[in-house]
């Protein structure tokens, strides 16, 4: 269902947008997608703008941390996973082979989280959540519908998710005969959460890329082109669907995703 009031720990649940022209990011969005935004403030004239489709929350946009921007990391879209005590999953990361980059920290009244890697050097975070959930909505066209790691699946990657988060990857054969790595809670498909695979080009450092739908790829495709962005993979079908990796004016990826209709 597209709204959501709760997460299973475990779970994909908010993702947010660090970018260097935070004014232009939160137009192009709007234009792609429709958002709307409340500003909460997080500092003098600095603001973590809450996306919102339908009235409910769906990611945000904020503008990036000056380390990152000194140090060359350009924008780029961030995954959080739910958990029931980040404190207590935190210190599960090094002993499973992965890096703590920021210690749990309290976000206000909205819940606590910390910055991490996997094995791989993805980063991702984790979030316990008090009076935000995450993402109000998700799994439909404008929304949060996927995340995927993008790393060379493998033992090391699999146990790490497994022990830290209780994700389990498990390999999925799809109608075209190929198979597709996924995570998920109960080692089963029906309650797949997200997927891995190995970065479709060299030089592609590990990263969790980011899928929102889409109601038509192709046209949305264009709207990004329209809008300043730019189409790095054009539209393409794959088992489950249609998809395109395109990037916003300030050159941060994402995906978009278009489910088949219901009799095709």
């Amino acid at each position: 269902m597209p709204k959501r009031e709760s997460y299973v720990p475990g779970t994909p649940s908010w993702v947010d947008l660090s970018t260097n022209d935070q004014a232009s990011a939160k137009e192009f969005y709007s234009g792609l997608f429709g958002w709307s935004y409340d500003d909460q403030p997080i500092g003098d004239n600095v603001f973590y703008s809450m996306a919102t489709l339908k009235g409910d929350t769906v990611g945000a946009i904020a503008p990036q941390q000056p380390q990152q921007a000194a140090a060359g990391v350009p924008p780029h879209w961030q995954m959080y996973i739910t958990v029931a005590d980040v404190d207590a999953t935190s210190k599960l990361v090094e002993g499973a082979g992965g890096s703590v980059h920021v210690p749990p920290f309290d976000v206000m009244d909205a819940g606590r989280m910390a910055v991490v890697t996997d094995p791989s050097g993805a980063f991702f975070n984790l979030w316990t959540a008090k009076n935000t959930i995450g993402a109000q909505r998700v799994n439909e066209p404008g929304a949060f519908t996927w995340s995927e790691l993008l790393a060379p699946p493998n033992d090391k990657t699999a146990s790490f998710y497994e022990k830290v988060v209780g994700l389990k990857m498990i390999q999925e054969p799809m109608s075209d005969g190929s198979t597709y790595n996924g995570f998920t809670l109960d080692g089963t498909a029906s309650t797949m959460l997200a997927g891995t695979m190995a970065p479709p080009m060299p030089g592609i450092p590990p990263h969790w890329a980011i899928f929102f739908g889409a109601a038509d790829v192709d046209a949305s495709a264009a709207k990004v082109k329209e809008l300043g962005g730019s189409v790095v993979m054009e539209p393409f079908d794959i088992p489950v669907g249609r998809m395109a990796v395109v990037a916003d004016p300030q050159g941060a990826t994402f995906s978009l995703f278009q489910m088949p209709a219901a009799d095709d």
